[in-house]
């Protein structure tokens, strides 16, 4: 009873080590409960409950003994798709029978202390590049390429320094839209720049919460009612804070 307690504790770590880390790389909930239920059923747990918010992930499993229920915080989210996909990698290796317990647990350790983000450098450049060809889609001109891009760049950079000094995200992105805002009238008025309205346009796409959206709808139409509405008001607090950001640069300017 003690081994099987015990080989039950493990798959439940493993299983939300699994959801974590997909939660934290930006995987959506419905997305993570299915992981998790799967890995566990594939490792024998077939009576499984999952409940996923953007905040927290709560996982209980029903077996010959009592019911085991864990939580897990989540503090933190970002953008890496690529380990969402390494660890649905893994998942489909255990439910095809090709990876074990003891293997999972060590890969998805592994997975979870990586860091497979771009150098910050390389992060700036990819900024201001996608500001100015943002701002070309937007039926700007290439003599505003340059601005867009410089502006973009800055924008993104002040954001990231802004982020690390107040980890808050609605002040970090508010100030960086209006850096946005302040240079891209300052090139405007000294003839640098000529089409205010598609540079700021091209250089806030940077900051839009693109991938929240998405998932925030996806969430909502597979059911998940409240991480999908959760989402859903981080990605309008967000736009607040850019179109206010811009906003404030616009009124008194």
């Amino acid at each position: 009873m003690e081994e099987q307690a015990l080989q039950t504790k493990e798959i439940m770590d493993v299983c939300l080590l699994a959801g974590k880390i997909m939660l934290q790389s930006g995987g959506e909930t419905y997305r993570v409960e299915d992981t998790m239920t799967r890995i566990a059923a594939s490792f024998g747990l077939k009576q499984t409950h999952s409940y996923v918010t953007p905040t927290g992930i709560i996982f209980s499993a029903e077996g010959t003994g009592p019911t085991r229920t864990k939580l897990i915080r989540i503090s933190e989210r970002s953008t890496d798709l690529k380990k969402v996909d390494l660890v649905n990698s893994i998942s489909r290796g255990i439910s095809n029978g090709e990876i074990d317990l003891q293997e999972a647990a060590e890969r998805l350790n592994e997975i979870h202390s990586m860091d497979l983000t771009f150098p910050f450098r390389i992060q700036v450049v990819a900024a201001s590049l996608a500001s100015g060809c943002f701002m070309i889609m937007f039926n700007g001109t290439w003599n505003d390429f340059l601005p867009a891009m410089l502006t973009g760049g800055a924008g993104f950079l002040s954001y990231v320094y802004f982020h690390r000094f107040v980890p808050v995200k609605f002040f970090s992105e508010f100030l960086a839209s209006f850096i946005i805002g302040l240079m891209s009238f300052f090139f405007v008025k000294m003839g640098f720049g000529h089409q205010l309205d598609k540079i700021i346009i091209g250089s806030v796409m940077t900051l839009v919460p693109g991938l929240l959206v998405t998932n925030a709808i996806r969430d909502l139409m597979a059911g998940h009612l409240v991480a999908g509405l959760s989402k859903g008001a981080e990605a309008f607090l967000t736009a607040f804070a850019i179109g206010a950001g811009i906003a404030a640069v616009v009124s008194f300017l």
